[in-house]
C-alpha cells in the first residue's frame, strides 16, 4: 500500500474586494466562536467538568439560533467548526502538559486565518472557489502542484503586512526515501558560522535582522511617534515595520530550507546538539542574534525532511561536553572561555573550538547508532556552580 507525505503549499493571492470582504467577516466570525467557545470550556473546568469538541459543536449550532449571533450564519460553517476542533486539540495538549492553557484571540495581535476542509472548497483544474464565493481565487502559482496529489485542508490567511495567502494541504505522492547512502555528519550551530560541520565546512551566518536592523529601528521610532489615535497614519507606520519584519523572516525561511534539504539529501545521518533555545535567549547579550539564526526551525525543518527521505537524524544530550572534549585522545579540557576560538589539547592536538565540536557530536551520534543507547548527560560539578549551555564568542551588536 503506498504512503503518501501531508505536505502545505503555500501560495500569494490577490483578492477582488468583494471576495476580501468574505474572508473578513470568516475571520471575526472564527475568532468570535473560538472564545466563546473557550470560555464555555473554561467556565466548565471552574465546575470540575469538561466539554468536549461534540458539546461545543452543540453549543454552535444553538448559537445561530439566537438574535444576537445569526450572523455567524452567513458566513461558511467549515470554519467555525474547524476552529473548534483546534481548541480541542489545544485542550488535549493542555491536558497532556505539552503545553499551557488555550489563550483568548485578540482582535489586533491573533493571527487572522480560517480553515476549510473539503466541504467548503470546490477545486477544479487549478482554481479554487471556496464556499460563499462564485468567483475562483486569483492565485499566482508560484509552483506547480505535485502531479496525483489530493487536496484535503485550505487555510486562508492574511498577515500583518496585508498580503493574502492560501495554503494548500496535500498528500503527495511523489515524496519518496532517497537512496541511502553511508555519510553521516555532525552538525553544531553557532552564531560567526550558522552551522560548522565534522568535515571542516563552515556556513556562514547571514544574519537577515542584522541586515535590516538599521532600517527596522527607523521604523520602529517613526510608528513609537504617531499617537493611538492617529488613523491612517499610524497604521501606515505599522504596515512598513511589517513589511520589514516579514522580509526578514521570508529571507531566513527561504535560506533555511534550501540548506536543510541539502544536507538530507547529502547526508544519511545528521547529528546535531539538543539545545534549550528557549534557556539560551535568556542571555541578553546573545537573545537578538540567536533568534535570528533560528535554530529551532533549523532542527524543526532537519527533522521532518529527513523523515520523508529516509534519513536519520540523532540528537545528542545537550549537557554532552562536544566543545570541550579532546576529538583526538578524548580529553576534557577544564576551562574553555568564550572568546577562545582554537585550543590545544594535552596530547597536542590543535582544535578549531567548532569544527572539534562537530566532530565529537558525530562520534556521539555514531555511538548511539551502534550502541542503541543515548549519550550520557555529563553536567558541571556543582562546585564551580558553572551551567552546561551552548558557549559561542560573545558579540557586541551595533
Amino acid at each position: 500500500m503506498a504512503t503518501y507525505v501531508k505536505r502545505a503549499f503555500k501560495y500569494r493571492f490577490y483578492p477582488t474586494d468583494a471576495q476580501a470582504a468574505e474572508p473578513y467577516r470568516t475571520f471575526g466570525c472564527v475568532r468570535k466562536v473560538y472564545n466563546m467557545a473557550l470560555a464555555a470550556r473554561t467556565e466548565a473546568w471552574a465546575r470540575q467538568e469538561r466539554l468536549n469538541y461534540g458539546a461545543t459543536s452543540a453549543m454552535l449550532t444553538a448559537w445561530k439560533k439566537t438574535g444576537e449571533l445569526a450572523y455567524l450564519n452567513e458566513v461558511s460553517s467549515v470554519p467555525l467548526q474547524q476552529t473548534l476542533r483546534h481548541l480541542q486539540v489545544a485542550f488535549t495538549n493542555f491536558f497532556a502538559k505539552r503545553s499551557k492553557y488555550p489563550r483568548f484571540k485578540s482582535r489586533k495581535k491573533s493571527r487572522r486565518s480560517a480553515e476549510y476542509t473539503t466541504s467548503g472548497f470546490r477545486f477544479r483544474g487549478c482554481r479554487l472557489t471556496l464556499a460563499k464565493m462564485s468567483e475562483p481565487l486569483d492565485i499566482v502559482w508560484s509552483r506547480p502542484l505535485p502531479e496525483g496529489a489530493a487536496l484535503s485542508t485550505v487555510t486562508v490567511s492574511q498577515d500583518a503586512v496585508g498580503r493574502w495567502f492560501v495554503s494548500l494541504l496535500v498528500e503527495d505522492p511523489t515524496v519518496k526515501p532517497l537512496p541511502t547512502t553511508d555519510t553521516a555528519v555532525g552538525i553544531d550551530v553557532g552564531l560567526t558560522h550558522l552551522l560548522t560541520l565534522s568535515t571542516g565546512e563552515k556556513i556562514t551566518n547571514p544574519r537577515h535582522e542584522h541586515r535590516d536592523r538599521a532600517r527596522l529601528a527607523l521604523a520602529q521610532r517613526r510608528l513609537a511617534k504617531k499617537a493611538p489615535g492617529d488613523g491612517a497614519n499610524r497604521a501606515k507606520a505599522r504596515r512598513k515595520v511589517a513589511r520589514i519584519h516579514a522580509r526578514i523572516t521570508d529571507r531566513r525561511r527561504d535560506h533555511l530550507h534550501r540548506l536543510t534539504t541539502q544536507l538530507v539529501r547529502d547526508n544519511q545521518t545528521l547529528v546535531i546538539e539538543d539545545l534549550r533555545v528557549r534557556n539560551l535567549v535568556r542571555n541578553r547579550k546573545l537573545a537578538r542574534a540567536i533568534s535570528d539564526a533560528a535554530w529551532s526551525q533549523f532542527r524543526s525543518m532537519l527533522e521532518y525532511k529527513a523523515a520523508w527521505y529516509g534519513r536519520e537524524v540523532i540528537v545528542v544530550d545537550r549537557f554532552f561536553p562536544s566543545t570541550r572534549l579532546c576529538s583526538h585522545c578524548g580529553g576534557i579540557a577544564e576551562k574553555l572561555p568564550l572568546n577562545v576560538r582554537e585550543w590545544t589539547c594535552g596530547c597536542g592536538a590543535v582544535h578549531d573550538r567548532d569544527v572539534n565540536a562537530a566532530k565529537n557530536l558525530l562520534a556521539a551520534g555514531l555511538a548511539v547508532t551502534a550502541c542503541g543507547a543515548g549519550v550520557r548527560p555529563q553536567r558541571e560539578s556543582s562546585r564551580t556552580g558553572r551551567s552546561a549551555r551552548k558557549q559561542e564568542a560573545p558579540r557586541r551588536e551595533p
